[in-house]
């Protein structure tokens, strides 16, 4: 598939993935749409965009309102005539273990972008995409395919949106539509230190290195417009994340001790 002349809607487009996405898809002469809550950091990918030769237009969208959901895409077909591509990448985490939490309306919060967001946005620009034959992406996670503990809610919104993108490929068999679900594994992004801790606040700081065993930006951008020119189904990012679901299956007891045991590495890291 290429992405010349082609209208792609993407949310999450101000910052990390979502911005360097953004950025390779113009180089590519993408017709963009750019969407995020953050107006000024929007303004910024779009300049850069704009910069790389492609066309864009930003607009500004909470994903947790259906309404905005739909504005963004009748702004996309007013301005470009069409849809060819939603990439749903939005997303918000969380760090804390759940006997710690004192706001349980961070389950509400991440459950909203992370999983409704997807759903909405998905809802308005599906007859679009029908009648362009178009492709659907979700930027997953791994943790959409197993348990991390401290990230309760994180996990849990990722494996509904797993469940949902991967009924929903079954429902438009036939349609000419593509879904694809894209999880990579820890990316150097900021997304944990905006991660919300146990009393509903962002961090403010990574538990994590980022300078270390993260995969950058970069790369990971570079697999997923990979995965997305060839309109494939699924796009497990590392080694670790396509082996665990068949540790979970053969050896689930073990997997859980590694993924504790990986929990409180961090932890210790951090005090």
């Amino acid at each position: 598939m290429s992405f010349a002349l082609k209208t792609i809607v993407l949310t999450g487009a101000s910052a990390g993935i979502g911005r360097s996405l953004s950025i390779s898809l113009a180089q590519q002469g993408a017709h963009l749409v750019l969407a995020a809550r953050n107006q000024e950091a929007l303004e910024e990918t779009l300049a850069a965009c704009t910069k790389q030769g492609g066309k864009a237009i930003a607009v500004p969208t909470d994903v947790t309102q259906p309404e905005a959901c739909q504005r963004l895409i009748e702004e996309a077909i007013s301005a470009f005539g069409q849809i060819d591509v939603l990439v749903n990448n939005a997303g918000i985490s969380m760090l804390t273990r759940f006997d710690e939490v004192t706001d349980l309306s961070i389950f509400e919060q991440v459950m909203q972008v992370n999983y409704l967001g997807a759903v909405y946005c998905t809802h308005y620009a599906l007859p679009y995409l029908k009648a362009n034959r178009g492709l659907l992406v979700a930027i997953s996670s791994v943790c959409g395919k197993t348990a991390v503990p401290t990230r309760t809610g994180y996990v849990a919104s990722k494996h509904a949106m797993q469940g949902f993108f991967d009924t929903l490929r079954i429902e438009l068999r036939g349609s000419g539509v593509d879904v694809l679900v894209v999880s990579p594994g820890f990316v150097a992004t900021e997304i944990r230190q905006r991660a919300l801790g146990a009393n509903g606040q962002p961090l403010g700081q990574s538990p994590r290195d980022e300078s270390k065993g993260n995969m950058s930006v970069g790369e990971c951008v570079h697999q997923i417009v990979w995965a997305m020119e060839r309109r494939k189904r699924e796009h497990i990012m590392t080694l670790k994340g396509k082996v665990t679901p068949w540790g979970k299956l053969l050896l689930p007891e073990l997997v859980d001790r590694i993924a504790a045991y990986a929990a409180r590495a961090t932890t210790a890291t951090q005090k």
